[in-house]
């Protein structure tokens, strides 16, 4: 199978780092910037996605602009868009996901990754560390298995992804097993008590250079609802003569909801991440509601975090941001790094 060309490298952005309090990395977001690694800059080339995935096609429409865009509010849609969109960047060949489970936003998933590199990078001198060396923890890799996918395309990572629904790691494993070279790099398992994230999942033998987490980030499938419609009716876009569907990118509850919403799961996510505070170098969640760090920071201040960091990232109007932190020392750091990466 041959993969996209790679284009130049360019130097990490080293995150800004603190051992007492948060430090927040604003560099390329205050510009509405997606990372500089980001394969996609700039507006999407339809000729060339639909050169490579015909079937999108059917689906570019004219916006209001006059550009050739589609219907972000058709699940189809969306869900053929990133078909084409993995296909043409990262040679995914097979990609598919059950219906109504979430379509994941690319462009944005990968600027999670490319920071996760940076933060690396900034504990190997500047170097971000590559190859099946470097292991990562997808918590909630859901169905579409996005991030590993990723990872290990950009960075040749290995992954394991871990969800608590049976159905979701199927259709994973379906993905992994339908592109070749992914199955030696993607392991999948499944969390077999929901009450827990990382407690009963991890084996006591195993490391991890990170993990990374989109936590569902309302609390109740009403929230989630009402949420969806007044984005909607931000952008412009609820018209009342047309039915648009509840959830635009789909989402299964888990995805999407659970009991205290974001705030909750983060808590309880930085809770157990101190019980195998050796067993990971770096940990970290996004976090798409600022008013949710300050309780983020308490947490991880409770916990004994000795070092966090906050990175802003942004695509287009869109702001988000995902907080890291360690229970290393900067000496245990440079052992992992010695042992693990060189």
């Amino acid at each position: 199978m041959s993969l996209p060309p790679k284009r130049p490298s360019r130097k990490p952005a080293a995150p800004r780092t603190a051992p007492s309090k948060p430090e927040a990395n604003k560099a390329d977001a205050s510009k509405g910037q997606l990372h500089p690694r980001n394969r996609h800059q700039g507006r999407y080339d339809f000729p060339a996605l639909i050169k490579t995935s015909p079937e999108l096609a059917t689906f570019v429409i004219i916006n209001p602009y006059g550009k050739e865009s589609i219907d972000f509010a058709n699940p189809a849609a969306v869900k053929v868009f990133n078909r084409a969109l993995l296909k043409q960047f990262y040679g995914i060949q097979h990609w598919d996901i059950p219906a109504d489970y979430l379509c994941p936003p690319i462009p944005g998933r990968a600027d999670y990754l490319h920071y996760l590199a940076d933060l690396l990078a900034a504990s190997n001198g500047g170097e971000i560390p590559r190859g099946a060396k470097v292991r990562a923890l997808d918590i909630g890799v859901g169905a579409n298995c996005i991030y590993p996918m990723l990872g290990h395309r950009e960075y040749a990572w290995q992954f394991l992804g871990s969800d608590i629904a049976a159905n979701a790691i199927a259709s994973a494993k379906t993905i992994v097993q339908g592109n070749p070279g992914l199955s030696d790099a993607i392991e999948l398992r499944q969390q077999r008590d929901s009450t827990h994230i990382f407690q009963g999942l991890l084996h006591a033998d195993e490391r991890f250079d990170l993990t990374l987490c989109n936590p569902p980030f309302h609390a109740s499938a009403e929230e989630a609802s009402s949420g969806s419609k007044r984005k909607w009716r931000n952008l412009g876009k609820l018209d009342p003569k047309r039915k648009l569907p509840v959830l635009n990118f789909g989402g299964q509850a888990a995805e999407l909801w659970c009991k205290g919403g974001e705030a909750a799961f983060v808590s309880q996510l930085v809770k157990e991440s101190a019980e195998i505070g050796q067993q990971v170098l770096w940990f970290s969640s996004l976090i798409s509601k600022a008013g949710n760090l300050p309780g983020v920071y308490s947490a991880l201040k409770k916990a004994g975090a000795l070092q966090v960091q906050t990175v802003e990232m942004a695509q287009g109007q869109k702001q988000s941001r995902f907080v890291a932190w360690t229970f290393q020392t900067p000496e245990q750091q440079q052992r992992w790094r010695q042992n693990r990466w060189q």
